[in-house]
């Protein structure tokens, strides 16, 4: 067990944008994992890396201390300067032993996630491994690691409400459009192409949404994204002279002062009567308030959907205490799969042994008694030694079995 470490960097201790150092882009995943498996002599290598967090997976037989994360950094990233690898091996969250093995489990679970209970998590450390795996850097250890992180985080969002009712902005926001039946062919006009918007454009197009037309300040951001989902994009500039008409309006910027005012709002819907969608997550608001006084708006306001979002929050956290119970039964488990599967591999060898040991008996040291036996005694002697044989393989891994359920109980 305590040759299973994970070496860590999450928004819990390193900026979000900062953990974009340590991605490693899909075209080079298998010759840097590679090298730095054989770099330091790892045994074991897992690589897990998402948009708030970087985890190293390792199993090893060394000394995990500032010397190795020295070595370990510099094998990473070879272009890396001395200050970057200075800076990873201080920064590094290093987790050895059962610690290890609980903190994958609260990963997966979402229990260590910058949103409690989203669960996309559990299918980015199973994509993780899967990748890792066909590289062919994991091993037997981390198989069954990842096999019983993933039994534990499914136990937990089957039998708890961790994930039950969103809290993240955009997907509260999603949910509040879908309950207003919006149709499929609706057209999308967004301000702003910041990380907000483009996971809101994300889970539009994901469901079917296609129609958008995207403004931002920069042009090139705004073109970016509307590449992505086959939109048309426009500089911010050209808001007030947009012509076409449109269904919902979702804007997300970091302006001081309003972005859509009532002069904006008037020159956008023209003689347009029929009732509009406005969904702003801007902080301040994007939003006049006073468009509301004449015209048909249903208004989405950040304010709201953080009241939500507070509220699923702790809720969320009350059951924390459900998922720790779940946590510390499966790491029990996992101990006792661990002392398992190492009896398992060392009685692997028994076989082999045992025939060796017949061998130098029959054709070695008792070969002249057995010359003197006739046919039926010979073939009785082998009866007797094929029984003690498999019987003496089969009784001791049995036993051990039993003494090890007995030690868990």
């Amino acid at each position: 067990m305590n040759r299973i470490t994970i070496i860590a960097f999450t928004h819990k201790n390193v900026e979000i944008n900062t953990i974009g150092k340590l991605h490693i882009d899909a075209t080079e995943l298998k010759n840097r994992l590679s090298h730095l498996k054989i770099s330091l002599g790892l045994t074991e290598l897992m690589y897990l890396s998402t948009c708030n967090r970087v985890e190293f997976v390792i199993t090893h037989q060394t000394t995990i201390n500032t010397s190795f994360l020295t070595k370990f950094f510099t094998a990473f990233n070879p272009e890396w300067l001395n200050n970057d690898i200075s800076w990873a091996a201080k920064t590094a969250q290093v987790f050895n032993g059962i610690e290890a093995v609980e903190h994958l489990f609260n990963v997966a679970a979402s229990l260590d996630s910058l949103v409690v209970g989203e669960r996309e998590i559990i299918t980015q450390v199973r994509n993780a491994y899967d990748e890792c795996h066909k590289i062919g850097i994991t091993g037997d250890t981390i198989r069954l690691l990842i096999k019983k992180t993933i039994e534990a985080a499914k136990e937990i969002y089957t039998h708890t409400q961790i994930a039950a009712k969103p809290v993240s902005i955009v997907s509260l926001a999603y949910r509040k459009l879908r309950e207003l039946n919006i149709k499929a062919d609706a057209k999308f006009l967004i301000i702003g192409t910041g990380i907000t918007n483009t996971t809101m454009t994300k889970y539009l197009s994901k469901y079917d949404f296609k129609n958008f037309s995207f403004f931002n300040r920069t042009y090139g951001s705004a073109e970016k994204l509307a590449k992505e989902v086959n939109g048309t994009a426009y500089p911010l500039s050209e808001l007030k002279n947009h012509n076409t008409a449109f269904d919902v309006l979702i804007t997300c910027t970091g302006a001081s002062e309003f972005i859509v005012s009532k002069e904006i709002y008037a020159a956008l819907i023209k003689n347009d009567t029929s009732e509009k969608i406005v969904i702003d997550l801007a902080i301040p608001n994007d939003f006049d308030p006073e468009i509301l006084n004449n015209n048909k708006v249903q208004l989405i306001s950040i304010n709201s959907l953080q009241a939500i979002a507070k509220e699923n929050l702790n809720e969320r956290q009350q059951e924390i205490e459900a998922c720790n119970a779940i946590i510390n039964r499966n790491l029990l488990e996992f101990k006792h799969l661990i002392k398992t599967r190492k009896v398992e591999q060392l009685m692997q060898t028994v076989p082999k042994k045992i025939k060796e040991i017949r061998e130098i008996a029959l054709s070695g040291i008792f070969l002249k008694e057995i010359e003197q036996l006739d046919e039926q005694a010979k073939d009785t002697l082998n009866k007797v030694l094929g029984y003690i044989e498999k019987k003496y393989i089969s009784l001791p891994m049995k036993m051990a079995k039993e003494i090890l359920t007995q030690e868990l109980e």
